[in-house]
């Protein structure tokens, strides 16, 4: 079990307030209820197969340090829920020098969702190999298929399907609420800049964005 030290960083357009890396904690997910599925709805399964992308009800965080509250906030809305920020934020430990580590938002998810759905993964290498890239494409999968998001602690700098540069150098959280092709391709919703609220990146850059940190998945 490990914690990354977290490093502070300037909110700009294009980089947001350090936060630590995530470490796993593995739990047992449970499936889905009709209810819950039947939720999934407002989602669109755009071509019927290997492809599908969550509502989200968005919303940019309101300083440079609450991308944890704000990546869980969009995470849970895809779900119909309305929760308030700022007490996310204090569930989460946050401080103006970020949220620690994924292992922070995965019981915060659990308690809005009333179940004992969600579990953090860790990629502890600086890069990910092929099976902690599977396994990440897998978990997105399934758990948007199940009508959640996910929530991803990432680092570093990453471009996206369509050329774009999203820049992290001392951390930040997402959502993950699509998926294409499959799971090769997926969709962010990104709290950093209202003006690249949502893109798309390749499963395997994000793996690779994600590595020595971790994400909460169902």
């Amino acid at each position: 079990m490990r914690t990354d030290l977290i490093r502070n960083s300037a909110l700009t357009v294009a980089t947001i307030a350090a936060t630590a890396g995530g470490i796993a904690g593995p739990a047992i997910a449970a499936q889905a209820t009709p209810a819950e599925k039947a939720a999934t709805q407002v989602s669109t399964d755009r071509k019927g197969h290997g492809e599908r992308e969550l509502k989200v009800d968005y919303e940019a965080q309101p300083n440079f340090y609450y991308c944890g509250p704000a990546a869980a906030r969009n995470a849970l809305s895809v779900q119909g829920k309305t929760i308030d920020v700022d007490a996310m934020a204090k569930r989460m430990g946050t401080t103006e020098n970020g949220t620690n580590s994924i292992n922070d938002i995965t019981p915060v998810l659990n308690k809005e969702t009333g179940r004992n759905v969600y579990h953090s993964v860790e990629i502890s290498t600086p890069k990910a190999d092929d099976k902690q890239t599977d396994t990440l494409r897998a978990d997105i999968v399934r758990t948007v298929d199940d009508g959640r998001a996910l929530v991803a602690n990432i680092a570093g700098t990453a471009t996206d399907t369509d050329g774009g540069v999203h820049s992290f150098e001392g951390g930040h959280y997402i959502a993950v609420t699509g998926y294409r092709d499959g799971g090769k391709i997926v969709t962010i919703a990104d709290s950093a800049n209202p003006d690249t609220a949502t893109y798309d990146i390749s499963v395997d850059n994000l793996a690779d964005w994600i590595a020595t940190r971790g994400y909460s998945t169902s």
